[in-house]
């Protein structure tokens, strides 16, 4: 959060520290979620359980460049939906973040991260070519799925005001 409590984008990011479940266990953040799902896809529970133990974002990517059976093929194939469910779980769970993500709008929303070319764009966010997909250099699958996770929220909560919350 800002200085003064208020969400900022960085609550968009992987390493985000908000807590959410998903069908087995809890997460503190989304970088917790993805290597974890990472692990188990590969059959590493010895990792998975160092991954699940683990506290520090950083740490935790670290344990996820050390799961066993790494196939890259595989990952390709599974890594998008693991990361579009869990920022399902984190944002469908918590109400400010699924504020501040549904309050971007219709934005293009993006990974300025110059050193990432898969999640991110591989640019700087102060970079004149970061407002042009055409010249991003990399594939943003982090934005991406962040939109269609938005949109879904939308398109859920879009009749929640005629809930009675206090009700249920």
């Amino acid at each position: 959060p800002s200085e003064d409590g208020q969400l900022t984008k960085s609550c968009l990011s992987q390493w985000w520290m908000e807590d959410f479940w998903s069908i087995t266990n809890t997460y503190l953040c989304m970088e917790q979620y993805m290597m974890a799902a990472k692990a188990e896809l590969f059959g590493d529970n010895e990792i998975q359980e160092q991954i699940l133990k683990c506290s520090d974002p950083k740490q935790i990517k670290a344990l996820g460049r050390k799961v066993r059976g790494f196939d890259q093929k595989v990952w390709d194939k599974f890594k998008y939906a693991i990361v579009l469910n869990g920022n399902w779980c984190k944002f469908s769970q918590n109400r400010d973040l699924r504020e501040f993500l549904l309050s971007t709008g219709d934005n293009m929303l993006v990974e300025a991260s110059p050193y990432d070319n898969i999640w991110g764009i591989r640019l700087a966010a102060s970079s004149p070519e970061a407002q042009d997909p055409m010249k991003w250099r990399g594939q943003n699958l982090l934005g991406f799925a962040l939109m269609e996770v938005r949109d879904e929220l939308r398109r859920v909560t879009q009749n929640e005001m005629l809930c009675d919350w206090n009700a249920v």
